[in-house]
């Protein structure tokens, strides 16, 4: 086995990738929503475009908070195992 720099880097950008999606994908979402909830009722408040955003971006941070953690558990353990087993050359 190899310490193959290659697929750490994309897997490190696979792991980044997938974790950051669902944050994202809900300011996005809220974002939207928000924007036409304005563009409807013609009011142009910041805090009603922002507030929401955070509101909702926490909410899915702490809900996929366990699932994040596994994930980079298991990432970290298998980079750990890679290196140690590339030390021992």
């Amino acid at each position: 086995m190899t310490l193959d720099i290659n697929s750490i880097i994309s897997n490190t950008f696979y792991i980044i990738l997938i974790l950051s999606a669902m944050p994202l994908i809900t300011s996005l979402t809220i974002g939207l929503l928000v924007s036409v909830f304005q563009a409807v009722t013609q009011i142009q408040d910041a805090s009603l475009a922002f507030i929401p955003k955070v509101v909702a971006v926490f909410i899915v941070i702490l809900l996929s908070l366990n699932w994040s953690l596994e994930v980079l558990q298991t990432f970290s353990i298998e980079l750990f195992q890679q290196i140690s087993e590339y030390g021992k050359r």
